[in-house]
């Protein structure tokens, strides 16, 4: 039986260790990813990409079982014929999964197969989205919903990884998915913040 008291990365781990199994294509990304490239902070969401299959939603369902997590196989189905997104609940802790089906589009592909095996002694081994691909991801939700902490994210992973991002690789996307003066804005921001 899961702990009430179950932490972020275990949930995330669990999840990982269950499509590896599973030989399922995916990635951890969101505000997991954005802490594991950049700066802590709270949250109590896990955001994973996957290449889920129909034939896999019963063995999900297995991996987490009620009552110690809430999942609807259904939304699992429907999730992955329309390619976008159910959730896993653990309501013992309050911590919440959202699973991205990996949608039909060039970005997407380039996210699920491009990533970097992270591990933290102890906490967790699993595959997450290149830093760069985290960050055009928090761009694309600050540009639909403008909520500050992906821009916080976004900072965090720069200051952290510093010279080790591909600007040229943003530049690029940025301008492909729509969020190029929202990228240029950040980059003015961090400027002025570092000098």
């Amino acid at each position: 039986m899961p702990p009430s008291d179950m932490q972020p990365y275990e949930l995330m781990q669990r999840m990982a260790d269950f499509l590896e199994r599973e030989s399922v294509r995916y990635r951890v990304v969101g505000s997991m990813a954005s802490m594991a490239y950049g700066e802590a902070r709270f949250t109590n969401d896990v955001d994973i990409l996957a290449d889920l299959t129909l034939d896999k939603v019963e063995a999900l369902c297995r991996e987490f079982p009620a009552p110690d997590y809430y999942v609807s196989p259904q939304a699992i189905r429907e999730a992955i014929i329309h390619r976008h997104q159910f959730n896993i609940l653990h309501p013992a802790s309050g911590l919440k999964m959202d699973v991205f089906v990996l949608q039909d589009s060039e970005f997407a592909r380039t996210n699920i197969t491009h990533g970097r095996r992270l591990k933290s002694e102890g906490l967790y081994d699993a595959w997450f989205a290149l830093p760069e691909n985290v960050i055009l991801k928090k761009l694309e939700y600050f540009k639909e919903g403008g909520s500050e902490k992906h821009l916080r994210d976004i900072a965090g992973v720069l200051l952290v990884q510093a010279d080790a991002i591909d600007r040229t690789y943003i530049d690029e996307w940025a301008g492909k998915l729509g969020v190029a003066t929202e990228w240029k804005m950040v980059c003015e921001r961090l400027r002025e913040k570092t000098g």
